[in-house]
């Protein structure tokens, strides 16, 4: 399995953020993007989660599952949270383990973010952090390839900090792939930076 990057390009606004972008990722490696704002961190994130076009330049994916698309194969982890607020806890995991077409069991999931105990909590009660563990659920709930992970620690505490570093390791030794966007450590050590500069 292999992601490869071949001198991506970016545009935004008429503006371009980046350009001749090159990087390679191999099953379980992980990449932390860093840079000042505006420098293309999410930008970056989003092309290759397929949700903003390429505006030059070539990403190719290798994986197991070649009848799908990069996007397909693809976790991606944003600043939203990106749940109902009506709906508990466990009712917003099923949704979205359906609608990524998962059909396994959530508890395990909510076990790992340890939000077991607020199953039947309304997500509109929940803090920014345990928001935030929900969203990071998914990543356990319906497993894909790739993971891309906008500031994942924003809002967690140090536990949860450390949780999310346990479940990216996991995910990395079963051979998976991360690509990070982050300001500071995110509780992988041995991953590849990767810096963007304003253009």
């Amino acid at each position: 399995m292999r992601l490869n990057a071949d001198g991506l390009a970016c545009t935004r606004g008429g503006r371009e953020v980046f350009r001749g972008l090159n990087f390679a990722l191999a099953a379980g490696e992980a990449m932390v993007v860093t840079g000042r704002n505006g420098a293309g961190k999410s930008s970056l994130l989003r092309m290759i989660a397929g949700l903003i076009q390429i505006s030059a330049g070539r990403l190719e994916f290798d994986g197991d599952a070649p009848d799908m698309s990069l996007a397909e194969q693809c976790h991606y982890l944003g600043h939203q949270d990106a749940m109902k607020p009506s709906l508990s806890v466990e009712e917003n995991l099923r949704f979205w383990t359906a609608f990524l077409g998962a059909n396994g069991a959530v508890g395990p999931a909510l076990d790992a973010v340890d939000l077991r105990l607020l199953a039947n909590l309304p997500a509109a009660y929940l803090s920014a952090g345990q928001r935030r563990r929900l969203s990071i659920a998914r990543l356990v709930a319906a497993p894909r390839p790739i993971w891309l992970l906008d500031e994942p620690t924003s809002a967690l505490d140090s536990p949860s900090q450390k949780k999310l570093a346990e479940l990216m390791r996991s995910h990395l030794s079963g051979g998976g792939m991360i690509v990070a966007a982050a300001h500071g450590p995110i509780g992988l050590e041995r991953a590849r930076e990767l810096k963007l500069g304003l253009a």
